[in-house]
C-alpha cells in the first residue's frame, strides 16, 4: 500500500538558507530567440544536455520557472520567461548569448557542467544576474545554489537496505564528478548502515554510464544489474535513468520477481507505472527530491524584487528542506528506519560522506 509522504521539499524562502562565501550549466539552441532590444524580461533558463523533458533535473528547473510565471502573471516568451535547450556542451555559450541578446535580466545555468560558461559570461556581463545550480561561481552578480545530495541519497540507501529481498542493490551514475559522487557516497553509506542494523550483508553494484542523456546505456547497465540479482536500482543519471525505468518495466511486466527503481531529483513515481496481469501497479520504490524548481522560483522572484543574492552561496540540505524523499511504497519497518535516519542526520549523529 502506498505510504504517506516521508520528506517533502518545503516552500524554501531561501534567503535565510546557509550563506557561504561568494561563489554554474546549459546552453544551446532553445525555442527562445533574441530580439536584441534589451527588454525587461525577467528570467531565462539554460538547460544541460538532458533538456526540459528529461523527467529529472532540467525538468524540475523548468517547472519551477513556469510556476513562477503563473503566480506572477508573466507569460512565456521573449517578453516574459523562456528556456534555451542545449543539445551538447558547445551550446552553452551560444545559448547564454541568445538570452543576453533577448534582454533577459536573470539567467539560470542548470547543472554543474555549465559552471565554466556561467563564470565566463557573468564576468563579461556584470549588469546581468546569473544563477548557477549545482556548482559555485565567484562574482557579485552570481548566486550559487548547491544541494546536500548525499543526505537524501543516504535515506534512499536506508530504504533500499530495508526493502531488498536479494541483499543486492545497484547504483547507476551519469558522469563521474563531484556532484554525482555525493549521490554515490550517500546511497552506499545508507545501505551499509541499514545492513549493519539489520545484521545483514548487502552488496552494492556500482556503474557509471558516462552520460546524462543515454537511455540505451542506462537500460543496458540495469539489465546487467538485475541479471546479477539486484532487486533495487537507484539512479542519479538524468535522462540516462529513463533506460533504467524501461528495463524495470519490461521485467515486471514479464511476470518475473519484482524489481524496483529509486528515482532522483523529482518524484518519478509516474515512471514506475506498469500493467501487472491486468492490474495497475508501480515499481518506483521512492525518489530522492531536490528542490531545484523551488530554488529557481525563489531566485527569479528575488531578482524581480531587486533582492538578488549576488555573491552568495546558498546550500540546501535536509535541515533546510532543500532535499528529501518522496512518497513511496516502503514497508512500515522501512519507513520507521528512514525517519530515524533523517533525525540522525539533522541532529548531527550521522555525518554523511560526500565522496565514495
Amino acid at each position: 500500500m502506498k505510504k504517506a509522504k516521508l520528506f517533502g521539499i518545503g516552500t524554501i524562502a531561501m534567503a535565510s538558507a546557509l550563506l557561504l562565501g561568494a561563489c554554474g550549466n546549459g546552453g544551446g539552441s532553445g525555442d527562445g530567440g533574441g530580439n536584441g532590444e534589451g527588454s525587461n524580461t525577467p528570467a531565462a533558463l539554460i538547460t544541460d544536455t538532458g533538456g526540459v523533458d528529461d523527467r529529472s533535473f532540467n525538468q524540475s528547473a523548468w517547472e519551477g520557472l513556469q510556476d513562477w510565471g503563473e503566480e506572477n502573471n508573466v507569460e512565456r516568451g521573449n517578453d516574459g520567461y523562456q528556456y534555451f535547450q542545449s543539445g551538447n556542451e558547445s551550446d552553452y555559450i551560444p545559448n547564454i548569448d541568445q538570452a543576453l541578446n533577448a534582454g533577459f535580466q536573470t539567467i539560470f545555468g542548470i547543472g554543474y557542467k555549465l559552471q565554466p560558461a556561467i563564470e565566463e559570461q557573468s564576468q563579461n556581463n556584470p549588469d546581468t544576474n546569473f544563477v548557477i545550480v549545482d556548482d559555485v561561481v565567484e562574482g557579485e552578480n552570481v548566486a550559487s545554489a548547491t544541494f546536500k545530495d548525499q543526505e537524501a541519497a543516504y535515506l534512499a540507501g536506508i530504504a533500499a537496505a530495508y526493502t531488498t529481498e536479494t541483499d543486492k542493490v545497484g547504483f547507476v551514475g551519469g558522469v563521474e564528478g563531484e556532484v554525482i559522487d555525493r549521490f554515490d557516497a550517500g546511497f552506499t553509506k545508507g545501505v551499509e548502515d541499514g545492513a549493519e542494523k539489520l545484521d545483514k550483508d548487502i552488496e552494492v553494484l556500482n556503474q557509471y554510464a558516462g552520460d546524462f542523456s543515454a537511455p540505451d546505456k542506462g537500460r543496458s547497465i540495469a539489465q546487467g544489474m538485475y541479471s546479477q540479482d539486484a532487486d533495487i536500482i537507484y539512479h542519479a543519471s538524468g535522462a540516462t535513468g529513463n533506460g533504467v525505468f524501461q528495463e524495470a518495466k519490461s521485467r515486471n511486466e514479464s511476470g518475473d520477481d519484482k524489481v524496483w527503481v529509486i528515482g532522483v531529483d523529482r518524484d518519478q513515481e509516474d515512471e514506475g507505472n506498469y500493467d501487472n496481469d491486468g492490474e495497475e501497479d508501480n515499481f518506483t520504490l521512492t525518489s530522492t527530491l531536490k528542490g531545484v524548481g523551488t530554488v529557481v522560483q525563489d531566485l527569479a522572484q528575488r531578482s524581480a524584487d531587486d533582492d538578488f543574492p549576488g555573491g552568495e552561496h546558498l546550500e540546501y540540505g535536509l535541515d533546510e528542506d532543500g532535499v528529501g524523499l518522496s512518497d513511496g511504497y516502503l514497508s512500515d519497518e522501512a519507513t520507521e528506519a528512514v525517519e530515524e535516519a533523517r533525525d540522525d542526520v539533522t541532529n548531527g549523529d550521522v555525518e554523511v560522506p560526500e565522496k565514495p
